[in-house]
């Protein structure tokens, strides 16, 4: 299945070869397909340079040409399958005994792991030590979505695609449960923390015209109608969670599924407040008198096992809440948005500001207001604006055409490219990976990295510019004349002792090539400073 699926780019095909899949596989087989592809991955218990150095003694090629071997390739576990010798027999196993297997090197020596991972390499083909050695590393991608692999489930299984996804949400092993008590049974599962699926924006620039720009508020007008029909809220950059009451258990999950209930002490009051059976979807945002606060201090805490008094202290948190999608037990997301927000608003009310507060919402009476209003976004410190039509449901993912996200234009620099790297997967072959560089001085000092934003063509044109101007070589990376000049857009600015530079970018990617530049042209390292002291005046 999996080499199947990484031939086509055709989502039909996709689909097909899941259900397929699906209909034939064992129970538990199914239960960890479907983990995987829900990036529930085993735990990642041997180095990548143990693979190579045991790689390489089996294979008997020196470890520099199998490093080289995998820069060219630009995938491990391709390379590694490709490089050992043919298997001395074939011993066909499913997917949860190589799962099994993996979970038993915890208990191994090193030497118990290289036996054991060598006398599983030899009854393996190539494709079958691909797949094997990718769960091994826990680099187990391929282009298929979550919401690909419900479909086909709810093909085969013939269960809506809204409740297979909320069965499939929250905290869930596949070796301590079954695919009868997860996918098939309506009672068997534990659904007191159980969260729901997130309702997601388009951003709003996929549906307005290339030119909008020339008019906004027409262009809104022609998009989205009637301003009356729609509600706006400021977006803001922190993490989207869900904030769980039921049966006197409080829970927090993120929007990747992950529950955080411990990292974020300050929401445990709420179970003394809110009612039996509530569901509150928002942000957990940091926040301090009276007014949101950068992510960069949002990150101090992600991450942490343990929550000091100084995290708490340093990066203090408020939930803005946005939606109320369960309400004394009963199920809302059915219920138009303008219904849930009276109901919303008649219970945080009642609750702590310094715990919970309701997401603002931004008055317009035309367009033309809505854009002078998304302006101010910086000065909030918000991305931009959050567009909802007032009867609305709350969809299951993205559904096009209800919820848009309208974010500000972000900070622009323009560096010179110094470094250059080979990509991975399909443009292992080509430089796509680039480090840009800023002037201090008369010196350039690199400044962050970009992978994203070239057209093919590009790519290629750069590829011939890196492999002609290379000037110096350290393992993958190439050092290259400086010369071309990129315009490179970011979300984010902060000040990072770790960066040679002193600033470190958020989302950084290429905006477009500035080929009517020179290097002389580009940006200087007290551009970017600027931009960080601009924001700590925000």
């Amino acid at each position: 299945m999996y080499t199947r699926l990484d031939q086509t780019n055709k989502t039909n095909e996709k689909v097909s070869l899941l259900k397929d899949y699906f209909t034939q596989a064992a129970d538990q087989d199914k239960l960890w397909a479907l983990a995987l592809f829900s990036h529930r991955r085993p735990r990642k218990l041997l180095s990548s340079s143990l693979l190579r150095l045991w790689a390489s003694e089996r294979s008997g090629i020196p470890l520099w040409l199998l490093e080289e071997s995998y820069h060219t390739v630009g995938d491990l576990a391709e390379t590694i399958s490709l490089l050992l010798p043919p298997p001395s027999r074939v011993v066909d196993q499913s997917i949860a005994e190589c799962i099994s297997l993996l979970q038993q090197l915890g208990s191994m020596t090193e030497s118990e792991r290289k036996s054991r991972i060598l006398e599983v390499w030899d009854s393996m083909n190539a494709s079958e030590r691909l797949v094997f050695i990718k769960l091994m590393t826990g680099n187990f991608r391929i282009g298929i979505s979550q919401t690909l692999v419900i479909r086909a489930l709810s093909e085969v299984t013939s269960i809506p695609v809204g409740t297979l996804t909320h069965r499939v949400m929250g905290n869930w092993e596949p070796d301590k449960t079954t695919y009868q008590q997860l996918i098939l049974s309506e009672s068997d599962r534990d659904t007191v923390s159980q969260p729901y699926p997130f309702c997601l924006a388009h951003p709003i620039e996929a549906t307005l015209p290339a030119d909008y720009a020339y008019d906004e508020a027409l262009a809104l007008q022609m998009a989205l109608g009637a301003p009356q029909d729609w509600q706006a809220e400021w977006k803001w950059d922190g993490i989207r969670s869900q904030v769980i009451y039921r049966s006197g258990t409080l829970s927090v999950w993120s929007r990747g599924e992950e529950l955080i209930t411990e990292k974020f002490p300050e929401f445990h009051p709420l179970a003394a407040s809110l009612p039996d059976g509530t569901v509150i979807d928002g942000e957990i945002l940091p926040f301090q008198n009276g007014r949101p606060l950068s992510f960069a201090i949002l990150q101090t805490r992600i991450g942490r096992k343990n929550i000091s008094a100084k995290n708490l202290k340093d990066a203090p948190v408020v939930l803005i809440a946005y939606d109320l999608l369960e309400w004394a037990g009963n199920d809302l997301r059915e219920k138009p948005l303008k219904e849930r927000r009276a109901l919303l608003e008649e219970l945080v009310g009642d609750l702590n500001p310094n715990i919970i507060r309701l997401s603002e919402m931004v008055h317009f009476s035309g367009w033309e207001d809505l854009i002078r209003e998304r302006q101010q976004s910086r000065e909030r410190v918000a991305e931009g604006l959050m567009l909802k039509r007032l009867d609305s449901l709350y969809h299951v993912g993205r559904k096009r055409g209800d919820w848009w996200k309208w974010k500000i234009e972000p900070y622009t620099i323009d560096g010179v490219l110094v470094y250059a790297q080979k990509g991975t997967g399909r443009r292992a072959d080509l430089f796509t990976d680039y480090t840009f560089a800023a002037w201090d001085g008369d010196k350039l000092v690199p400044f962050t990295k970009a992978y994203s934003g070239l057209t093919d063509q590009e790519i290629r044109e750069v590829d011939r510019f890196v492999r002609r101007n290379t000037q110096d070589k350290f393992g993958p990376v190439r050092t290259v004349k400086p010369e071309l000049v990129f315009e490179i857009a970011f979300e984010g600015i902060q000040a990072s002792n770790r960066h040679k530079s002193g600033v470190a970018l958020r989302f950084p990617r290429i905006l477009r090539w500035r080929k009517d530049k020179k290097m002389e042209d580009a940006n200087q390292l007290s551009d970017l400073k600027a931009l960080v002291t601009e924001g700590l005046k925000d």
